[in-house]
């Protein structure tokens, strides 16, 4: 959980900005700029790890400030320490991951993931059961997989024929990746990006934990529900991918009728298969649970609750899609307010009182009820924001400002090289 909200979310959410930044570029006029918008983004954010790093490396004091065991403290330490050697490679990862998808490479980190994978489970049954790492073996074995994903996603994308053809990829520019106005302008994306998803995550988190005190069964059947949630928000997730990269492409490309027609397309389809979803969880909610557990008690909470879950597939299949149209905007921020509102304003205190207060005590179900409504203000709110709150033509011409923008600063920085070179 902490190298999730307060590590990954650097990752997942820092490189939306690519969404905005390199969507735009590749059918704008400037595909050079696409891999300077990548080099600047993998700095940036490796950048911007140093300080969670740091905490990672020097978490024991503050877990047994926050009353955890002494033992616990110590090896959850020991394992972030081990695992902070992964992350630049995780990082670098999803920024090329991110860099293929704006260019309409879809499939291959997915390629990647599927090679990689039997190798990780390898990794983890030998440094876990054949050494003498114990513990310590996982968070090698998850640090050594990241750099293999970094590692082959960037030869796959050295040899791919697509990607030459795109002709995105103008060199190694380091003065230009660390323009101090470029680097503003990403760090405007970034930040907003990380908050969206940091946010959304730590939310769900509190709600595990707040299981957590309600006992041995809540947990048990909180942990179905959540696995089963992390599983359809796949779906979601997906078309949230396609629209962000749809979006920025038919922006860049200046067109914005298109750009409109993508976004309202992406949001019916998320609400159909949320409602397929939805009603395929209702009619197998009394025998779900014993997908995981044979335990009854556990099989028949989860049957209770799962009904809410179902209910909010609609509104979190239009937050993913919504949030990757929002992406490709460029107005990340806007995710982040809807998140901050819905969830720490509204949904978590409502939630945590319908569990635990003594005139209702909802248990399990209260937590849910509060995640309900978190979703479905920021599925209506971002929809709201996309349908009626979104001025096309301007959003074309803001990224005709920023490719503009960018190309400006990089023939500046040639031309004085060529000057430099000339004297």
């Amino acid at each position: 959980m902490l190298a999730m909200v307060l590590g990954w979310c650097i990752a997942l959410g820092g490189t939306t900005a690519l969404d905005t930044l390199g969507s735009q570029a590749f059918t704008g006029g400037d595909r050079a700029s696409v891999s300077v918008h990548l080099q600047r983004c993998i700095t940036l954010l490796w950048l911007l790890f140093v300080p969670v790093a740091i905490f990672w490396t020097y978490m024991e004091p503050v877990l047994l400030l926050l009353g955890q065991e002494e033992r616990l403290a110590h090896d959850v330490q020991s394992f972030l320490r081990v695992l902070v050697f992964g992350a630049p490679g995780y990082i670098g990862f999803e920024s090329l991951k991110k860099y293929l998808q704006c260019q309409g490479i879809m499939r291959a980190s997915t390629y990647v993931l599927i090679a990689v994978a039997p190798i990780n489970l390898v990794l983890n049954v030998i440094l876990v059961h054949h050494t003498s790492l114990g513990l310590l073996g996982s968070p090698l074995a998850i640090s050594i997989t990241f750099w293999l994903c970094f590692i082959f996603l960037a030869l796959f994308t050295y040899l791919s024929p697509a990607h030459r053809k795109n002709g995105t990829w103008a060199g190694f520019h380091f003065g230009l990746v660390l323009d101090a106005g470029s680097c503003a302008n990403f760090l405007k994306l970034a930040l907003p990006g990380i908050l969206m998803v940091g946010t959304e995550w730590a939310a769900f988190e509190i709600v595990a934990l707040a299981a957590g005190r309600l006992g041995s069964l809540p947990l048990a059947a909180q942990s179905v529900i959540m696995t089963t949630d992390q599983i359809m928000n796949t779906i979601p997730f997906g078309i949230g991918v396609a629209a962000s990269t749809r979006v920025g492409n038919l922006i860049g490309a200046r067109l914005p009728d298109a750009a409109k027609r993508a976004a309202h397309a992406s949001a019916l389809l998320s609400v159909v298969i949320g409602a397929i979803v939805m009603v395929g969880l209702v009619t197998t909610k009394d025998i779900f649970g014993y997908i995981y557990s044979d335990d009854d008690d556990v099989a028949a909470l989860v049957s209770k609750v799962m009904p809410l879950v179902a209910s909010f597939q609609i509104a979190d299949g239009l937050a993913g899609s919504c949030g990757g149209v929002l992406r490709g905007q460029g107005r990340q921020h806007l995710g982040a307010f809807f998140n901050l509102i819905a969830y720490y304003v509204l949904a978590l205190p409502l939630g945590v009182t319908l569990a635990f207060h003594p005139n209702t005590h909802l248990g399990l179900q209260g937590l849910w009820i509060g995640q309900v409504i978190a979703l479905f203000i920021v599925g209506l709110g971002e929809y709201t924001v996309v349908w009626v709150g979104t001025d096309w033509e301007k959003e074309v011409r803001h990224g005709i400002e920023r490719n503009q923008a960018e190309a400006k600063r990089r023939q500046m920085r040639e031309h004085r090289g060529q000057v430099a070179e000339t004297a």
